[in-house]
């Protein structure tokens, strides 16, 4: 516990530097911690030392750890993975948060998922930011589209974009594109102001960029057991 304290603290202090020096208020971004592959009881002692947003890969993963970890009301659960819009319903009772709505087959599967009680889900657009086209994430060119129709379904509610960089590039002019298609959407939904983007290795450079969610695992968790 008191690594994993350590390790946070340290996390947290380099995310306050970097808004700083790009002249940002660092309380207007979210530090989600990924916690993939690891157990419910790191959820725990995350929970334990102030954590109130943690990140999951997968639908199985994120809903076994769900209803595990059923007490911490605080919590809010962002899935961050590849969706499936077979896997719909079980995604939307598990997460708080979508961040990868790249399809409209997955974004009209979300919402027709929703049960008469069930809360307004937040979503996230997730934008290709490379040339490949068999990469996650919608391409530039669809992004106005596609949240014109995420926007007409009555049980989502679109946030903002989200990205990952792209392996073979520099993370800043991604992350930079990344801040063009934001405001692209905004023509579109003006108030879906949030950027998912950077993860453990990238933060400072999607800080930058105007990153509002950040995506980090092993900086703070430490090594990542082997999936089971």
């Amino acid at each position: 516990m008191s690594e994993l304290r350590t390790r946070l603290a340290e996390v947290d202090d380099l995310i306050a530097s970097a808004a700083r020096r790009f002249q940002r208020d660092p309380a207007e971004i979210t530090r989600i911690v990924v916690t993939k592959f690891h157990p419910p009881q790191l959820i725990s002692d995350l929970a334990a030392i102030g954590v109130h947003d943690v990140g999951e890969n997968r639908q199985q993963e994120l809903s076994h750890k769900r209803v595990e970890l059923a007490d911490l009301t605080d919590m809010t659960w962002h899935f961050i993975g590849q969706a499936q819009s077979n896997k719909a319903r079980q995604i939307r009772e598990a997460a708080d948060v979508v961040h990868s709505v790249d399809r409209e087959k997955i974004a009209i599967a979300l919402d027709a998922a929703a049960g008469e009680t069930d809360p307004i889900l937040d979503v996230l657009l997730q934008v290709n930011l490379t040339a490949d086209a068999g990469r996650g994430g919608v391409e530039p060119g669809d992004i106005e589209g596609l949240a014109a129709r995420i926007a007409a379904l009555p049980t989502l509610r679109l946030r903002g974009v989200m990205a990952v960089a792209p392996l073979d590039e520099d993370p800043a002019p991604a992350f930079e594109r990344l801040a063009g298609y934001s405001q692209l959407l905004r023509s579109v939904v003006p108030d879906a102001s949030w950027i998912s983007a950077g993860m453990s290795h990238d933060f400072a450079e999607a800080i930058a960029h105007g990153a509002t969610h950040l995506r980090i695992g092993s900086a703070i968790t430490g090594t990542r057991p082997a999936r089971g």
